[in-house]
This record gives C-alpha cells, structure tokens and sequence, in this order.
C-alpha cells in the first residue's frame, strides 16, 4: 500500500470511486475526478480517528459498521462548505423585500401566514436574515410567520440554534442593523435577537431524501442559494422536484446568481423582477393552493 512521507495511505482511484459514489448516493454530492486530493486529505482525520489503515477500509466501515450511519454524516461534514454570512447577495435580498414581500402579503391577507425555507441553511445567519427582513419589512407583525432552516450538517445546526456569531458573518451588515437585531457579547461577537430567533427554526435534513421532505410544510418561498452547485445534473432534477412539490402552487423559488434552471426541465416561471430573476411555481385553483 501506497503511503506519503508523513505516514499517510495514497488513496487509490479505486477507493476514489467507491468513497465518491458511495457518498453520492447518500447525499447528491458529486465529487470531481479533480477534487481526489480534496477527498484524500479531507478524510483522513476519519481514518486516523476510527484506527483505519487505509480508504478502502473506512470504505467497508461506511458499508456495514454498525455505526455507519453517523459516521457518514461524519464523511459528508468534512467534504463540504459551510461558509455564509448575513445579508448575502444583497441585489436578491432587496427583490425579495421591495417585490415579492408586498405580492405575499397581498396573497396571504386572508389566512395571515407566511412560510419560508432556508435549504442548505448552514450556520443559520441567512435564516436570520430573512426573519430580520420580514420583521423590518412590519407587514406581518401580527402574522403567524416560520423561517424553517434545513441542513444535512449537524455541527452547522448547532451553531444555527446558538446564534452566536463573529465579526466575519457580519461583515456585509450594516451597524444600524447589527444594533437593531443583535445583542452584543464578549469578544467581539454578538447574538440574535430573541424576536427575531421565535420566527426561525432549524431541522437536520438531507435535501434528495424525498420521503423526509414530506415532514417540510408547504412553504411560500423557499431560498436554495449555492447548493445546486455541488450536484450533479440527476440530482438537481431530483432535489428540483422535491422543492416544486414543497412549494404552494404560486410559491417562489430563489437561487444562488450563479445558479439557474436552464437545461434542467423544471416545471417553473420565470419572474422577471425589476431587480432580480427568479423562480415560481405554477398557480393552480385557490382550492389546492394549501
């Protein structure tokens, strides 16, 4: 068996490919040919922890250990980004107040609640942000209003729910808006207003996992920024198809601006906003709408 200077297995491209699909099936997440070294050293730590000799082992470890399970979580936690911070892409952010806030509001008037879904939510601060611009926005004060924020990260989550942050997830928050939502603490750091933390909540889920989508309540808006990016074409379709059944029918869908729908056969609108483009789902009667 192959090794490095310093004591560490070489994966194989045979480990490679098993590790790669073994953790696509799980989650959707394609790792690229070019991204081996990535998988290698990034899993490692895996190996070193569990006393595992080499890829191929933490391999059959992730097959049939009775502890598998977490331990892919595990996997998959050390093969993906979670760097975010509050009030990202501001463009989108201001489409979404300015436009599509009033057409919810208006919509909604008689049942007075509004839904939201933050998938891929990481460390919570664009749940956050969206409860923040709700509140600002004081067209559902007396609404009966839910920010649910996904991630199939646990470690994110609890980061999520302690709403605890550091100066780098503020740094496109202005200091009127720091003062107004967040408590100060030690250290330079600061917490989510407790007004603001009642209308989001925070759920482990994986997104292609169709049966434990159904759990998701039908939502108005659902926010998916920067995470098709790390699917493949299948299950970006697959995740595509979730999402539309999750949406009320006339329900919103917002990506990343590097991201769009071209080539993938979604059944969504195109809404040219004056700010922004994104996506809807098809209006159906009223009668089916929730």
């Amino acid at each position: 068996m192959a090794r490095f200077d310093d004591g560490r297995p070489v994966m194989s491209d045979e480990e490679f490919r098993l590790l790669r699909d073994h953790v696509y099936s799980h989650c959707g997440i394609l790792v690229h040919e070019d991204m081996k070294f990535v998988m290698e050293r990034r899993l490692w730590p895996r190996l070193e922890l569990l006393g595992l000799p080499d890829y191929g082992a933490y391999h059959r470890y992730l097959r049939y250990d009775a502890n598998r399970h977490a331990e892919l979580e595990a996997a998959v936690e050390s093969l993906t980004t979670h760097e975010t911070y509050f009030f990202r892409e501001p463009t989108q952010l201001k489409a979404f107040t300015d436009e599509l806030l009033p057409l919810l509001e208006q919509r909604n008037a008689r049942l007075k609640r509004l839904r939201l879904w933050s998938a891929g939510c990481s460390s919570g601060e664009e749940a956050y942000t969206l409860a923040m611009l709700l509140k600002d926005s004081r067209r559902f004060d007396d609404w009966d209003v839910g920010v649910h924020g996904t991630d199939i990260s646990r470690r994110v989550l609890a980061i999520a729910r302690r709403a605890e942050y550091g100066p780098s997830a503020l740094r496109a928050t202005s200091p009127e808006l720091v003062e107004r939502h967040f408590v100060q603490l030690a250290h330079n750091r600061v917490r989510v207003r407790d007004e603001v933390r009642a209308w989001v909540s925070f759920g482990h889920h994986n997104l292609l996992d169709e049966v434990g989508s159904q759990l998701v309540p039908r939502m108005d808006v659902v926010f998916c920024r920067n995470v098709l990016i790390y699917f493949d074409l299948a299950a970006r379709k697959k995740f595509l198809r979730i999402v539309r059944e999750r949406l009320v029918p006339g329900g919103y869908l917002l990506l990343g601006h590097s991201e769009n729908l071209l080539n993938l056969g979604a059944d969504f609108e195109f809404v040219h906003l004056r700010g922004d483009l994104v996506y809807r789902k098809p209006e159906l009667d009223d009668g089916a709408r929730r």
